[in-house]
């Protein structure tokens, strides 16, 4: 876990990943269409690709909401996201992500490790094991309240990396904030002083080290060797680090922490800024399961983008005062976006064949967007972005050539990447 020198010098040092779990519609948040105003409630002049759920399928549907133009730049940004279009000039809107899965289980797994049907490391942990982590009394990779549906562990798994480098998950998605507090407590030594702890821990690692050479290699077990030795350094700085008590109310308020609606994914985001300060190489932070509107997409998007709006921008702009941002990649999306055709009255179904994340920060040019979709939204025509593309576009801003971040298992070379990915030059500052 020592820090490790890049491939050549890297444009972000850290990631924190927004991830929108379920899928937010890109044609209504970052990828306006004009066609869509003018053909609303017109059938779809092509046939539709395959698609997650037929039934109720209807006709084109505009969006709900208006687009505004936002700072120099001038990106229309639609009114879910009014904050974020206010930092709109360090944002580049990537709006021809493609993906190669319908269903939730196989887009959320390759958007995290790059294959929608195995098992593979997660791109947190191929980022640790590249890079290494800066603080050794935090785990190199975080993610707070991950998602358990659609392959729960296996989108923050190390798979067969050793497992230092699986992602270290604070609580899950089912529990609220006040939950956590509880469990980060028990990471302050109640009745044993330092020194007997270190005898108790060190007592049972010879226990567990000699049981471990007693046998073939066991990752499992070797990652609870590592997972015991983790947790006795965390002592001295996990505590400290989730602790938002002494932050300025000015910063609380900055991440909506005074407003009901957002203080959940505020505390994440300000807890990912922290984790960040203190040498995180990865921090994920999830809003889950909410994204996924089938139906009543205007009162559902509605109520998602209120709670992560203001502290996206509350993050963004957090980071950009503290000089964090030219080093801190920031990633924004879901596991694909939705269809033009309105699917149970107002929602629409899953759509992996074009749709938006953003980058902001960490040698990304800002007020800028990269590629297109068709006229309905519907497929990626411009400078079409693959999962694996994505991937070797992040790895290449943390310093890493994508084709040589490697891992021998079962007789070859894996990567991230698998055997594609290009990197997206033109979105590089």
């Amino acid at each position: 876990m020592a820090p490790k020198g890049p491939h050549f010098v890297p444009k972000a040092k850290r990631i924190i990943f927004l991830f929108m779990h379920g899928g937010p519609s890109s044609i209504d948040t970052f990828d306006p269409k004009p066609r869509l105003i003018r053909d609303n409630d017109k059938p779809l002049p092509f046939k539709r690709p395959l698609t997650f759920a037929e039934g109720q399928m209807g006709n084109l549907m505009k969006s709900p909401w208006e687009f505004r133009h936002y700072g120099q730049s001038g990106i229309e940004v639609s009114d879910l996201f009014a904050n974020v279009g206010s930092c709109i000039d360090d944002i580049c809107v990537i709006r021809s992500v493609v993906g190669d899965s319908v269903a939730h289980g196989g887009a959320l797994l390759q958007l995290h490790t790059g294959s929608n049907t195995f098992t593979r490391p997660s791109m947190g942990s191929w980022v640790v094991y590249g890079l290494g982590s800066e603080n050794q009394n935090l785990p190199g990779f975080i993610t707070i309240k991950p998602s358990l549906a659609h392959g729960g562990a296996k989108n923050w798994s190390s798979g067969f990396l050793p497992a230092s480098y699986q992602g270290t998950a604070i609580g899950h998605a089912g529990l609220k904030v006040k939950d956590l507090a509880e469990p980060i407590e028990y990471l302050t030594p109640k009745g044993l002083t330092g020194d007997l702890q270190r005898y108790e821990l060190d007592m049972l690692q010879k226990l567990n080290r000699r049981h471990a050479f007693s046998r073939e290699y066991d990752p499992e077990l070797e990652g609870r060797i590592q997972a015991f030795e983790l947790a006795f350094r965390m002592q001295t700085e996990a505590p400290e680090a989730f602790s938002i008590d002494k932050e300025p109310d000015a910063v609380k308020r900055l991440y909506g922490l005074d407003r009901e609606e957002t203080a959940d994914f505020g505390w994440q985001c300000l807890v990912a800024r922290r984790l960040a300060e203190r040498g995180v190489r990865f921090i994920q932070c999830t809003h889950s399961y909410k994204w996924d509107q089938h139906s009543e997409l205007v009162r559902l998007h509605t109520k998602n983008a209120r709670e992560v709006d203001l502290p996206i921008a509350g993050l963004l702009k957090d980071l950009k005062s503290r000089g964090m941002l030219d080093d801190t990649l920031v990633l924004w999306g879901g596991e694909f976006g939705r269809t033009p055709v309105a699917q149970g009255g107002d929602g629409r179904d899953h759509n992996p064949y074009g749709y938006s994340m953003w980058m902001a920060g960490g040698g990304v040019k800002g007020g800028m967007t990269y590629g297109a979709t068709d006229e309905f939204g519907y497929y990626a025509i411009e400078d079409r972005i693959h999962i694996h593309d994505l991937h070797a576009t992040i790895l290449h801003l943390m310093g890493m050539d994508h084709t040589k971040l490697t891992y021998f298992y079962t007789g070859r070379n894996f990567r991230l990447t698998d055997v594609a990915g290009n990197v997206a030059h033109r979105i590089l500052a």
